[in-house]
Formats: C-alpha cells, sequence, structure tokens
C-alpha cells in the first residue's frame, strides 16, 4: 500500500480514535445518540472503504466517462447507504464513561421521574406511557452502556425526552479517569505521527496519488 492510499485509509480512522479517547479521559459520562454514533463510524471506516471496495469494484464504464466524478457518485452512494442503515436502525444511546452499575440507578430515578408506570425485568426498562422499551447492554472494555430499542413499539419522541432528561440527571456526574482513554489518544497521535512522516519523506506520492485517484 502506497502512502496516499495509507493516508486515505488510515487518517479518518487515527482521527475517530483521537476523538474516542479525548471523549473517554474526559471525567463527564457523554450521552450520544445512536444516530450520531453510527454516522461517526461510519465516517471513520469511510477511508478503508475507498481503498477497498470503491477501487476493487470500480466501474470502468462510468470512470471513463466521467472520470474523477465517479468518487463523487461512489460517495454520494456510501452516505446514502449510510443514512439508509440509520433510518432502518432502531433507537438507541449511547453513554460513555460509565459503566452498568453506576448508570442504572441515575436511568431508575430519570425514568421514574418520566413515566411513573416504569418497571424493571433484568437489564429490561419499559416506560409505557412514553412507548419506550430498551435493553441495557454493557461493554466493559470501554467503560460505556448502549440502551437499545427492544422490538416492541417504539416513540421517536419518547426517546428523545429520554436522551434530553438523562443527559440532564449526568450533567453534574463525574466519574474516575480512565486508562483506556489515554490508550486510544497515543495510538490516534501514533497512527497521524506515522502518515506525517512518511508523507515528509515522500511528499511526491501525494500528488501521484490524487492524480491516479482522479483519473481512475
Amino acid at each position: 500500500m502506497d502512502i496516499f492510499s495509507a493516508c486515505v485509509a488510515f487518517g479518518p480512522l487515527a482521527i475517530y480514535l483521537l476523538l474516542l479517547g479525548v471523549i473517554n479521559i474526559s471525567r463527564r459520562p457523554l450521552v450520544v445518540s445512536g444516530t450520531r454514533e453510527t454516522l461517526a463510524v461510519g465516517l471513520a471506516l469511510m477511508g478503508l472503504v475507498v481503498v477497498g471496495p470503491m477501487q476493487l469494484f470500480m466501474p470502468q464504464e462510468a470512470a471513463a466517462r466521467f472520470g474523477g466524478l465517479v468518487w463523487a457518485l461512489l460517495f454520494c452512494f456510501y452516505v446514502l447507504s449510510l443514512f439508509l442503515a440509520i433510518m432502518l436502525s432502531r433507537p438507541r444511546l449511547v453513554v460513555y464513561n460509565m459503566t452498568l452499575d453506576e448508570l442504572r440507578p441515575i436511568l431508575a430515578e430519570t425514568a421514574a421521574r418520566l413515566d411513573h408506570e416504569s418497571s424493571w425485568a433484568g437489564k429490561a426498562l419499559s416506560m409505557p406511557q412514553m412507548r419506550v422499551n430498551l435493553q441495557l447492554e454493557n461493554f466493559t472494555p470501554m467503560r460505556n452502556v448502549t440502551l437499545s430499542a427492544t422490538p416492541d413499539d417504539q416513540s421517536i419522541g419518547g426517546w428523545r425526552r429520554l436522551a434530553a432528561a438523562l443527559r440532564a440527571s449526568l450533567d453534574q456526574t463525574k466519574v474516575s479517569n480512565q486508562t483506556h482513554g489515554l490508550r486510544l489518544v497515543l495510538c490516534g497521535l501514533l497512527i497521524l505521527l506515522t502518515l506525517a512522516l512518511k508523507v515528509a519523506e515522500q511528499p511526491q506520492t501525494i500528488a501521484q496519488g490524487l492524480s491516479r485517484m482522479l483519473h481512475p
């Protein structure tokens, strides 16, 4: 793999790891919607898709006719596919910097305040008045918890109210420092530094790689 392809493939992923590490270093929990998380992961993996499937399955007839504009068509297709995946997915919230044991009492208090008929069954929470039914999924290595909608009838408005109330409840909450966040930051910086050194050694390869990309 040449340095231009390496920059395209691993640059966005390194930035994603860097931002994720900064989030995990913070001592405050962060509530992110499933839409934002999926979009962030999709953008982080876009470079790998470009140097992989897009180049491998490049439509040669379209490339011969449109030239470099074929990449705009492929990018549009990728973004539309990403939005389709988001639209077809069930509602979801991700809470960073918290374990299941830390989040559950705060979530229980928030749910009881929003819906007096809320009830628990193991890791499942039902809020019938708000039409919100979810399952808690703990990801211990990254210290985050996912609130995933169950297949029951769901209300998008109810999920938005729950997200806003949960953010308010966690606003003043502080957690301990997380060493894995530092590892993510170092990993992202190492990738970016390696790419920068390679580009400094062979600056002409970037122009050559870009020219090959624009003239497939």
